[in-house]
């Protein structure tokens, strides 16, 4: 009996260790984000120019070629713009390895983070009996990622420098984004906005911004939130100003426009610099609020792309 309680008391101890680990990532994330807006930088929204900087870009992952999502975005950008990265691309140290490569003794990675959820056994099992939804259980991990500028053996993988682009093209790439979603954009006055009730987006002309890029990264934010509407995403859209729900929104557009931004190759801007002290107040009362709109904004910025794609397909069938 004295052992098995031993036990019992040991495991207890490590999955409160671990419930605390995952409350320390949640919370340590989040302070830095608080941090980084109370000095008037925008996490989604860094300076992109500079000598041996990566340039615009989704990081993703050089084993996988996929990208990576949500606050990873967020936690990659913030990690090459600080070291100078030549890139956005990123992998494991076993994936190094697995690359016949190996990661240069000494090096730091960056911590890069996985949610999820399972279900204990012993919840199925209630389940089963009483006919009730089994609950689940929400984890977060930890995971270590490096550049490949840390990498040796990685030649052949390691992407070239990025060929300077013409705004012309990224513009037209950008028009054509917008175009591709079919979405309902009315033109005209001096404000932009999104009515779920029509469905629809008002933007101003576009002579009416001193810049062309200003079109777009406006565009585009709106965009996000007419993915939220019930027959897309289906996101709660509380779309009047000074609600939580507002604030929680607007995260999620100004950082899907980011990511859209970013793939398309159009500078990010912040659209509304007057919602900082509402997204201060959200990410200060809940420390899981940046995650959950980082990674609502990744499904926004994914569904507009996948139009695109879907375009580009088409024309070519």
């Amino acid at each position: 009996m004295g052992t098995q309680s031993s036990d019992n008391g040991a495991r207890g101890k490590r999955r409160k260790a671990r419930g605390q680990d995952r409350a320390d990532l949640y919370q340590t994330v989040t302070d830095q984000v608080i941090a980084d807006l109370e000095a008037g930088t925008v996490p989604w929204v860094k300076p992109w120019e500079g000598s041996g900087h990566a340039g615009l870009g989704l990081p993703e992952n050089a084993s996988t070629g996929r990208a990576y999502s949500g606050i990873n975005i967020l936690l990659l950008w913030a990690s090459a713009m600080e070291h100078g990265r030549s890139s956005h691309v990123w992998l494991t140290y076993r994936q190094a390895q697995g690359l016949g490569a190996q990661v240069r003794k000494g090096e730091r990675g960056t911590t890069i983070v996985h949610a999820g959820s399972f279900t204990p056994q012993d919840e199925r099992a209630k389940a089963a009996e009483t006919g009730e939804d089994a609950r689940e259980v929400r984890y977060l991990k930890r995971y270590t990622v490096f550049h490949v500028d840390q990498v040796e053996g990685l030649e052949g993988f390691a992407p070239a420098a990025p060929e300077p682009v013409d705004p012309e093209h990224i513009h037209a790439r950008a028009e054509a984004l917008m175009a591709a979603t079919g979405a309902l954009i009315s033109y005209g006055g001096d404000s932009a906005y999104y009515m779920p009730g029509p469905d629809r987006i008002q933007l101003p002309h576009h002579s009416s911004f001193s810049l062309p890029v200003e079109y777009y990264v406006t565009g585009l934010h709106e965009l996000c939130h007419w993915t939220g509407h019930a027959t897309r995403l289906d996101r709660k859209l509380i779309l009047s100003n000074g609600s939580k729900d507002y604030a929680r929104e607007e995260l999620v557009a100004e950082m899907g426009a980011a990511f859209l931004c970013a793939a398309i190759g159009v500078t990010p801007a912040l659209r509304h610099a007057d919602y900082l002290a509402s997204w201060l107040e959200v990410l200060r009362g809940d420390k899981r609020a940046i995650f959950k709109a980082a990674s609502l904004a990744s499904k926004a910025a994914d569904y507009i792309l996948e139009h695109e794609h879907a375009a580009a397909e088409s024309e070519a069938a």
